[in-house]
């Protein structure tokens, strides 16, 4: 028999004119075949080594890690088997039974009957040259399959022959191999494919792009030949539904945007600094909180987690699944999450203590666009508040009052200091309301801010890639001024009169926590820490509608608790220690604005009673322009409306004075239109004598 087949085979081969290849196959090991594969997918890793997502890098053809027979369900190479190569056990490589009678009938028939067994199958995918064209394999081209499964069966063994083929055929599109098959096919590993499912699969070897009615015929007169117990009509649905929606079962992706930045090339795997637990946590919470907030026209967000000692980036949630957006790194409104390091600089320079009283009432403050009326979220103001309330309960006046105080480019030099490099803009661009966080800036990078809060004012670098300890850290906030904020965020007292005592910011264990929500209910933030992790959460929509109704505590807090409650769940959150240079002082309010209590204050600055001093008792003051300070006019602004508007504290009674020149009454700010050059400004008592001055510059 062999040698009749073989006559036929050199006879064909002559006829056509086709010689066998002069080139030998040189057949490789099973361990050079599968160290040679490429999976079409980059894996990425989480901290652990455990899998996090795949990521797909070559798109001509999708291919999954290599599967070992072991973890393969046996119905597939029984399906196999039957359906392509029912003597794979017996023959050598060829079953020359079969290929005798191919060769016969097709000397008869116009349509040629192949009698390729798996090992020579497993042959064409090893060598190109043996691959089919589109009119078919040349009879030389068969020979030299024949000699080269040959030489496979004499060198593998049946177990590794049958793992290469299933982990190297194509079943169907760009599906190569069984992982991608399963996968794709059915929503499952190779190890959990069912007879039915097998059958399937075997019946598409012959055909990988045959209709579905031919797929399920064929798998129906398999599982005949099987005696499965599956019917035909049973087969027909499992059939159409595998090719009408592939991909169907697959499994939310849980880091695409960690994935996209850290993967490269297919067969990849990368280890990263996610918590692969943490991330589908993390996801699912985001997931739920907005299902529940889809009424009120909330559909995105993204969530962060760092470790405050290393700055890696423990969970990275760019969207909840739904879109390519990653709200990671996009630019959104800061909103309030701002006021925290206004509030720090503040005490840092000495201009507060965290028991100053602010004053919560109507202001305007003239700006070169026009006058900037700042209101708070409730609309309605409080009178005069702590610093500590004013910071807690999110106070918007009080904040811009404070922004007065410091100066906008200190604090915009300071919102760099901490991370936040995304305000390229000038600060007057942003105006008064920088305070309120009219600025954009990235989850990430604000989330890496607050970290340097929880850090007590040490900066340092973000991370999604295991790395050393980092030697580029640096102080950039006052420890001292950078302890008594994170105290105030987390007073749930001195909160409760925006939030009240009992809402999703209040956790059971010690943790600073800072709400925010841009202009129109656009962006929702909720920003927080503990001893050892910090969380930032972003809620909103990527196209810029306006949420409705929607606040810190009910938006984006409750996943920031979820997520804080998850990573504390065997260890609570502890309160930092005192730095050195931080005192504690009974105080008590005179009037009773507030309640007698224990507050924190950077050492010279603390005091026993905190009195509230009417304007006409405070020292005479002017607030603007500074001592040396420098005016930049700008060249955008045209001369005749560029204004700069002089402000006294304890003015009334006092006028101005400019380079010798009464201007007007020091009640209420004046405008003046500048003039290049150096300037003294003065305020003249009604005796015309000088009661403080300043000097400027114009430029």
């Amino acid at each position: 028999m062999k040698l009749i087949a073989a006559s036929l085979l050199a006879l064909a081969g002559a006829a056509h004119g086709a010689a066998p290849s002069a080139d030998a196959f040189s057949v490789p090991t099973p361990e050079q075949v599968r160290s040679g594969y490429r999976s079409s997918e980059a894996e990425l890793l989480d901290r652990n080594g455990q899998p996090v997502q795949s990521l797909r890098i070559d798109m001509k053809v999708r291919r999954l890690p290599w599967v070992a027979l072991a973890d393969i369900s046996p119905s597939l190479p029984a399906a196999v088997l039957q359906a392509e190569d029912q003597r794979f056990y017996e023959h050598g490589g060829v079953d020359w039974s079969a290929a005798t009678k191919a060769a016969w009938d097709n000397l008869f028939r116009s349509r040629p009957r192949g009698a390729s067994t798996i090992t020579m199958q497993l042959a064409a995918q090893l060598d190109p040259h043996l691959q089919a064209s589109a009119k078919g394999r040349s009879w030389g081209q068969k020979w030299d399959q024949i000699k080269a499964a040959r030489e496979i069966d004499a060198s593998w063994t049946k177990p590794q022959i049958m793992e290469a083929y299933l982990n190297l055929v194509s079943f169907r599109g760009e599906l190569q191999g069984v992982g991608a098959a399963a996968r794709g096919l059915f929503g499952k590993a190779p190890s959990g494919l069912n007879l039915t499912e097998s059958m399937i699969l075997a019946s598409l070897l012959r055909g990988p792009g045959a209709a579905p009615k031919v797929v399920w015929q064929r798998a129906c007169a398999l599982s005949r030949e099987l005696k499965a117990p599956a019917t035909c009509s049973e087969i027909e649905l499992r059939t159409m539904i595998a090719m009408s929606r592939p991909l169907m079962a697959a499994d939310l992706p849980p880091a695409p945007q960690v994935a996209q930045q850290l993967l490269t090339s297919g067969g990849q795997s990368v280890r990263s600094t996610l918590d692969a637990d943490l991330q589908r946590y993390a996801q699912t919470a985001l997931r739920q909180q907005l299902m529940s907030l889809r009424t009120r026209n909330v559909n995105d967000g993204a969530v962060v987690v760092l470790d405050n000692a290393s700055g890696e980036i423990l969970a990275y949630i760019g969207n909840a699944g739904t879109g390519e957006v990653d709200g990671v790194a996009a630019l959104r409104q800061a909103g309030s999450t701002l006021k925290p390091f206004l509030y720090e600089l503040a005490l840092e320079r000495r201009l507060i203590t965290a028991a100053s009283v602010m004053d919560d009432t109507a202001i305007d403050i003239s700006t070169p666009t026009g006058l900037y009326i700042p209101q708070n979220y409730d609309k309605e103001f409080k009178g005069h508040v702590s610093v500590r309330t004013s910071l807690a309960s999110s106070l918007n006046v009080p904040a811009v009052r404070t922004l007065v105080m410091t100066g906008m480019d200190r604090f915009y030099e300071r919102l760099h200091d901490v991370g936040l490099n995304s305000l390229t803009e000038s600060p007057d661009y942003y105006g008064y309301s920088l305070a309120l966080g009219s600025a954009e800036v990235t989850l990430l990078e604000l989330s890496n801010a607050y970290r340097t809060l929880a850090n007590g004012g040490v900066y340092g670098p973000v991370t999604l890639a295991p790395r050393a300890a980092s030697a580029s850290t640096r102080r950039v906030l006052d420890g001292r001024a950078a302890f008594i904020i994170g105290d105030i965020l987390s007073d749930r007292a001195a909160r409760s009169l925006t939030f009240g005592l009992k809402n999703e910011l209040a956790t059971t264990f010690w943790s600073a926590v800072k709400t925010g929500t841009s202009k129109d209910m656009r962006d929702n933030w909720c920003m927080g820490y503990t001893d050892r992790y910090t969380v930032g959460v972003w809620v909103g929509n990527f196209d810029g509608q306006s949420m409705w109704d929607v606040s810190g505590v009910s938006g984006a807090a409750p996943v920031w608790r979820d997520v804080m409650d998850y990573l504390h769940r065997g260890q609570p959150g502890r309160a930092p220690q005192p730095p050195a240079g931080v005192v504690r002082q009974q105080i008590v309010y005179q009037p009773a604005l507030e309640s007698a209590r224990g507050e924190w204050f950077i050492a010279g600055t603390e005091s026993p009673v905190i009195a509230l001093v009417q304007d006409t008792q405070r020292a005479a003051k002017i607030l603007y322009p500074g001592e040396a300070s420098i005016i930049a006019i700008d060249p955008d602004i045209p001369d005749a409306i560029q204004r700069v508007f002089f402000q006294a504290q304890g003015g009334k009674g006092l006028s101005w004075r400019l380079d010798g020149a009464d201007l007007g009454q020091a009640n209420t700010d004046y405008a003046w239109r500048p003039v290049p050059g150096p300037h003294q400004l003065a305020l003249i008592d009604a005796n015309a004598q000088v009661v403080t001055t300043t000097r400027f510059h114009v430029r």
